[in-house]
């Protein structure tokens, strides 16, 4: 990981500049100054936290587009770059795309798409459909928990060739799907996976994310809040005390902090709706992380959540 270049009370100074007049041209200093991890394959940085858009996009036909626009406006102005989504349907697909290219936002995002269908033709089409709406060539394009993956991959390959994907790989968010994952990764040796793990999910520290460092593949994390019923549990709980030693300040730092305390993570996607809950995520990046014995400590915890 980079060194940190801002401190804590930097950035919270920055945040509160950024919330108070998010349409200030700040994306670029904080970028600048960011956290980052590496992508194996090319070098190229990478902030260390991004947002994933799942729970957002899934509103737009009913809240309209300020919402996600509000949230990717603080993703940049917060240091951040990475935004994972997928193609729903030709509806909410446009709505995305309006969102993602309003005041030009999409040019400095790390977009990160999915395919999720079955057959060539279906997955031509949504490949298709994605590139015109969301007015950018993706970044990086993922088979979603590997579904039609013999029929979808060779697509991707193609798309990577032709220069309409920088980066290609697959996803999976259930620890079921780990094995065939990882089988996956040995045969094909991806760009990228994106993989379930968190606090309470920790089953990837022991092959999934071993395994990517070893074939240089950079990782994106989804679940670090298992769709919100993480924080469910811990509702009302103190947050413990010696959780300021690794400056870590509310529950949500706490899992974010695990997740980052290991090397083979590129980049968590937080999922939320809430432009400061972001900025929080965000700030999770800065200052030190835990050890060993300390993560420890942090699965015990959750043991008797």
């Amino acid at each position: 990981m980079s060194n940190t270049l801002l401190s804590r009370r930097d950035f919270l100074i920055h945040a509160a500049v950024c919330t108070a007049a998010p349409l200030l041209a700040t994306s670029a200093f904080a970028q600048s100054a960011y956290p980052t991890r590496l992508i194996p394959k090319t070098g190229e940085q990478l902030p260390v936290v991004g947002l994933g858009s799942t729970k957002v996009v899934s509103q737009l036909a009913e809240r309209g587009t300020a919402e996600f626009k509000a949230l990717l406006r603080t993703l940049l102005d917060g240091g951040g770059t990475v935004v994972d989504t997928w193609s729903r349907n030709a509806e909410l697909d446009k709505l995305t795309g309006e969102a993602l290219q309003a005041r030009g936002l999409v040019k400095d995002l790390f977009l990160a798409t999915k395919v999720d269908a079955v057959g060539a033709e279906a997955g031509r089409a949504t490949l298709e459909r994605t590139r015109r709406l969301f007015g950018k060539t993706s970044d990086l394009i993922q088979v979603i928990s590997l579904r039609d993956l013999e029929t979808q991959w060779p697509i991707l390959k193609e798309w990577k060739d032709a220069g309409k994907a920088r980066y290609i790989g697959a996803t999976v968010s259930s620890d079921s799907q780990h094995e065939a994952m990882m089988h996956f990764m040995r045969g094909e040796r991806p760009d990228f996976i994106q993989v379930n793990y968190s606090v309470v999910e920790t089953q990837a520290e022991s092959g999934v994310l071993p395994l990517a460092a070893d074939l240089g593949i950079a990782v994106l994390i989804n679940r670090p809040f298992t769709n919100g019923s993480y924080f469910s549990r811990v509702r009302g709980v103190a947050l413990p005390e010696w959780a300021a030693e690794f400056d870590c300040h509310s529950w949500a730092q706490f899992s974010l902090k695990y997740i980052l305390a290991h090397p083979a993570v590129t980049c968590v996607l937080t999922e939320t709706t809430n432009p400061k809950h972001l900025l929080e995520n965000l700030g999770t990046a800065y200052g030190r992380f835990p050890d060993a014995e300390t993560k420890r400590r942090m699965r015990e915890v959750m043991q008797f959540i």
